[in-house]
């Protein structure tokens, strides 16, 4: 198995092979680790309110939220689980509609990632060329992603192309193209089922301050860090996968909330994007076995990242 991108064999192909096995355990796993510590981080606060436990529940539910996105990008690769059924059931409705995406459309995008990295047709491109940018800049941009400006402006999108292709004839939106009708219609309904439950028991509050909050604020800001870690000020040499995306070493604070699920080895996906998450700690060290530890893009740390980021006066 070789890469998207280039013709050079990494690893041995056995080793290769043993990495990219697929496990139901795992997946099961993960996503009940994923929801678990959601419903905890609620519970936290519903049982001893404070403001501080606020804080605390909002922040560890939107790195969870940003853990739904990653595993669901496992899906997308049809990897988190051996099942093939599980990989699209369980990603489409457990981890895509309820963050307001969905599967389907996303893989579609994705892969396009993939074949075009770094590349002018590279659907993701606009998350990487701003960079470098000012520090005034970044901070404009952090302040507007965790104040829920960036969320709302996203959302409040995808409802417009909604009442749009409903009562519209089907225009299109500016900025909306790559959505369709399909990728809004499933996450809105799960979203009104999930707010409808919680509103009939008595606790709306708890789907909107506990739910909707971190998704509009948190969640949004530590995906443009991880967007901006992955590829920021990389290389665009298409035929060499080690300097077009970036791996970052991460503390246990960054695998909580920026870092969940071994996302920060991103050089090893794209090497290899049929190797599950739950091996890249694995493969990371068999690329260093390899000697291939000082040609990939690595840093160690994202606050490393973002200060090579914002390096602009």
């Amino acid at each position: 198995m070789t890469t998207a991108n280039s013709k050079i064999q990494y690893l041995p192909k056995p080793e290769v092979q043993a990495l990219s096995r697929r496990s139901d355990l795992w997946g099961w796993g993960l996503t009940l680790h994923c929801w678990g510590t959601i419903i905890a981080a609620g519970a936290l606060f519903v049982l001893f309110p404070s403001l501080l436990t606020y804080i605390i529940a909002i922040a560890i539910i939107g790195g969870r939220q940003l853990g739904m996105a990653i595993l669901m990008h496992e899906t997308a690769h049809g990897i988190l689980f051996k099942t093939p059924r599980l990989n699209k059931v369980i990603g489409q409705y457990l981890f895509a509609f309820p963050i307001g995406l969905e599967l389907n459309a996303y893989r579609t995008y994705h892969l396009k990632h993939h074949k075009y990295v770094q590349q002018e047709n590279d659907p993701d491109l606009s998350l990487s060329a701003a960079f470098p940018t000012s520090r005034l800049s970044m901070v404009r941009k952090l302040l507007r992603d965790i104040s829920g400006l960036t969320g709302l402006k996203l959302r409040g999108g995808q409802l417009l192309l909604l009442l749009t292709k409903i009562f519209g004839k089907g225009k299109s939106i500016k900025g909306y193209q790559a959505i369709d009708l399909k990728t809004v219609v499933g996450p809105y309904m799960v979203n009104g089922f999930a707010f409808t439950i919680f509103w009939l028991a008595g606790y709306w509050w708890v789907y909107v301050a506990l739910w909707l909050v971190p998704l509009l604020t948190v969640f949004q800001l530590v995906l443009r860090i991880r967007n901006i870690a992955e590829h920021a000020e990389t290389g665009h040499t298409p035929d060499n996968p080690l300097t077009t995306a970036r791996t970052t070493h991460a503390n246990f604070l960054a695998r909580v909330f920026v870092a969940p699920y071994w996302v920060n080895y991103h050089v090893e996906h794209h090497l290899y994007m049929y190797v599950p998450c739950f091996r890249f700690k694995k493969f990371h060290a068999a690329l260093m076995r390899e000697g291939y530890g000082q040609k990939m893009e690595t840093k160690p740390s994202y606050w490393a990242v973002l200060k090579l980021a914002t390096r602009v006066v």
